[in-house]
């Protein structure tokens, strides 16, 4: 049961197979949306294109998702604006948010670490390793903060 619209935000209010991913990129949103299939992840997952509709979809609607994945560097609104904005939402306050990004820089992982989001999540550079993240992550299994194949980068 796989919805990418980002339309059907609307499910069911509390729904415990529910995730929620921003990002504007629409060739990682379908890859996200294929890695929890082969995931095996039943999840129902509604996207949202960038920050600005997220957050509007938001304050319309009264779905609280077990996941929200957030991609860091995005146009109109900053994923941080997005962290920013649904941890002032008294809905979201306990669902986990994980940034998933490109960006490995030091300074965006522990600025992001401060914030209260849940996982710092570099975009893998293989389908495989994004399915078994989910995988893990949506077992329960202890996983550290950072999640990436390579060690944060230091800034010029």
């Amino acid at each position: 049961m796989l919805d990418i619209s980002a339309k059907n935000l609307n499910p069911q209010p509390m729904n415990s197979r529910f995730c929620f991913l921003i990002d504007d990129d629409e060739d990682d949103r379908e890859i996200f949306a294929m890695a929890l299939k082969k995931a095996k992840a039943e999840f129902v997952c509604t996207m949202a294109r960038n920050g600005k509709e997220a957050i509007t979809k938001a304050h319309e609607g009264d779905f609280v998702p077990s996941y929200i994945f957030v991609d860091l560097n995005m146009p109109m609104v900053s994923g941080r604006d997005v962290v920013e904005a649904f941890k002032n939402i008294d809905r979201f306050k306990n669902v986990s948010i994980i940034v998933y990004t490109t960006s490995s820089l030091e300074k965006d992982i522990t600025e992001l670490k401060e914030m209260g989001v849940t996982h710092y999540l570099v975009k893998p550079t293989s389908f495989s390793a994004l399915v078994g993240i989910l995988s893990n992550l949506f077992a329960h299994k202890e996983m550290p903060f950072f999640l990436g194949e390579a060690l944060p980068a230091k800034p010029n």
